[in-house]
């Protein structure tokens, strides 16, 4: 386990300058929570969470092991100060139902319609500025929070012609309406979405920043759209760690929680020059060699405020890694598959990637290091997700929140500290048992070993490499069915479902629906009961604020007797 993580580079790879400084590869890290386990008496603790976009378990070496081949030293320190989680999950296969459920710690497909916005960056808000989020949450205790890096959870921008926001009619000298102030964040420092989507620009407390009067595109899809004069995607996770380290140094003396949101390694793969070429594997894992970097860069800011002691760092992914994204520049299908044939599995043991309804779309890499609180070298295989961070660090910095707040979020304490001191309502807490999880063009839900995937294939498009393509599998499905379907409630069995057993076969090569039809019949009960609840939570039934059924992007031709042709 721990003891497998190399202890210095033993693969001939070029050491990072200043390593012992650096920490930790593209992922999605979280951080700082003071000193004591929280309660009303005691000092609240710090917080830090740090989320890197697109990062596979198999990026991080301490997760991949002998199928990873990326030089990840700082996180592997973080695992080595403190919890690895093996069974950590993200709750979707794209970004910003990830992010959504991070924030609330409610599942993202609860949520009604988005408000309008255009395309990419400019996407409308998420979700309600009143709801209850992580900072907020923290704010109403005192907390100063801060917010730097990828936001991609909409906003709302000030537009010339008062018409919805889109490529040509924003007002860049006027601040944003709807923004990280409204969701409860003193200070900010964003990029509205990922690093190749327009516009190229970064946000200060809703005010632009730079001259937004040019157009730009990076090399991975060449998305064209406006952007800053001086933005630059090599530059990108500089700026953002520069940022980091200056909200750690101005807040050093109030307790305080911070939410970096790292853009790697995300497509387009754009490490910095100091990077470039030190990776066996290629641009891709310089870049993860730079993200990597960018985290220790935190870590060090933590140590020269003198905030080691008072801080919890949770480091994770938003989801699993994009399979077109690897040693080309451009977006290629399949890339990844090349990398594992040199030996390195973004992934790692799991099967499918971004986009899926697969372990390899939603298993991601967490670590967790809090000095004196959390074991120092120790694993955690219980399940967990990011959507529980709302009720984790609720407990830990004792904020009580309404029934009806983060009603999926369920606290990890029980697992994460483990000494006398911890308090009798931390032990007490349900631990996890279930998941729910948001494909592209499909569901699936965990409970305790079994998983199911409420459609047939990989639910994902299949452009990029997940196999097989939905279309494909729907109509080898009704093949195999031997006539259309009349409801969804047909859908609920063999062959348009699939079963895995995660103990037994954590790749997900055998599909067991049709040997455990009760099984099936169990978990598409406890399915629908998740969705119908309105929570995962204990308490009184809430509603979701739109109706959702099991089996999404069904395709219309399912129905008919006609399929499309090939």
């Amino acid at each position: 386990m721990l003891d497998l993580i190399p202890t210095e580079d033993t693969r001939g790879r070029v050491p990072l300058p200043f390593q012992p400084l650096l920490m930790v590869a593209a992922v999605t890290l979280a951080i700082l929570i003071g000193p004591e386990t929280a309660t009303a008496d005691s000092p609240k603790p710090n917080v830090i969470f740090i989320l890197a976009d697109d990062l596979g378990y198999g990026d991080v070496e301490c997760f991949g092991l002998d199928q990873s081949k990326t030089s990840t030293p700082n996180f592997n320190e973080l695992a080595r100060q403190g919890m690895r989680f093996t069974n950590a999950y993200s709750i979707a296969s794209v970004c910003v139902p990830s992010r959504v459920s991070v924030m609330t710690g409610r599942y993202a497909f609860r949520f009604g319609k988005p408000e309008r916005g255009g395309p990419w960056g400019f996407l409308g808000p998420q979700f309600s500025a009143e709801r209850m989020t992580l900072a907020r949450m923290l704010g109403s205790v005192g907390y100063r929070t801060g917010y730097v890096g990828k936001w991609h959870l909409g906003t709302r921008m000030t537009t010339l012609n008062e018409e919805v926001q889109g490529i040509g009619n924003v007002d860049y000298s006027s601040p944003l309406e709807i923004g990280p102030p409204q969701y409860g964040l003193h200070d900010s420092f964003i990029l509205p979405g990922s690093l190749d989507m327009f516009p190229y620009a970064f946000v200060r407390n809703n005010h632009w920043v730079g001259d937004v009067s040019t157009t730009k595109g990076w090399s991975a899809f060449a998305r064209m759209g406006p952007a800053a004069h001086d933005f630059e995607d090599t530059n990108v996770l500089n700026v953002i760690a520069t940022q980091a380290e200056q909200f750690i140094q101005s807040n050093s003396e109030n307790p305080f929680f911070l939410y970096v949101g790292l853009t790697a390694p995300h497509t387009p793969v754009s490490p910095s020059k100091e990077f470039a070429g030190k990776s066996e594997i290629g641009i891709y894992g310089d870049f993860v060699m730079n993200t990597d970097a960018i985290v220790g860069r935190v870590m060090q800011a933590i140590e020269i405020a003198g905030l080691s002691d008072e801080t919890l760092i949770i480091a994770s992914s938003d989801h699993g890694p994009a399979s077109y994204a690897g040693d080309r520049r451009k977006a290629t299908k399949g890339q990844l598959s090349e990398l594992k044939r040199k030996g390195h599995s973004a992934a790692g043991p799991f099967r499918g990637y971004k986009f899926s309804i697969y372990e390899g779309a939603f298993r991601v890499p967490f670590v967790a290091r809090w000095p004196g609180k959390v074991p120092s070298g120790s694993v955690c295989d219980k399940t967990i997700g990011l959507i529980d961070l709302m009720a984790t660090l609720g407990e830990i910095a004792d904020v009580p929140l309404a029934e009806h707040e983060g009603a999926d979020s369920i606290s990890f304490v029980q697992h994460l500290i483990q000494s006398p001191q911890q308090s009798d309502a931390f032990k007490n807490v349900k631990a996890r048992d279930e998941i729910f999880l948001q494909g592209v063009r499909g569901y699936a839900y965990r409970h305790e070993n079994w998983k199911i995937a409420f459609c047939p294939g990989s639910g994902a498009v299949g452009h990029w490499g997940n196999e097989p393509a939905s279309d494909e599998a729907w109509r080898e499905a009704l093949r195999k069915y031997g006539k259309n379907p009349k409801s969804h409630l047909e859908l609920e069995r063999y062959p348009f479902v699939q079963l895995f057993d995660l103990e037994a076969d954590p790749g997900e090569t055998r599909n067991l629906a049709f040997d455990h039809p009760k099984v099936v019949q169990d978990l598409v009960t406890r399915a629908k009961s998740l969705i119908d609840n309105g929570r995962s939570t204990e308490g009184r039934q809430l509603t979701n604020d739109r109706v959702v059924k099991l089996f999404q992007s069904v395709p219309r031709w399912v129905w008919q007797d006609e399929s499309p042709k090939r």
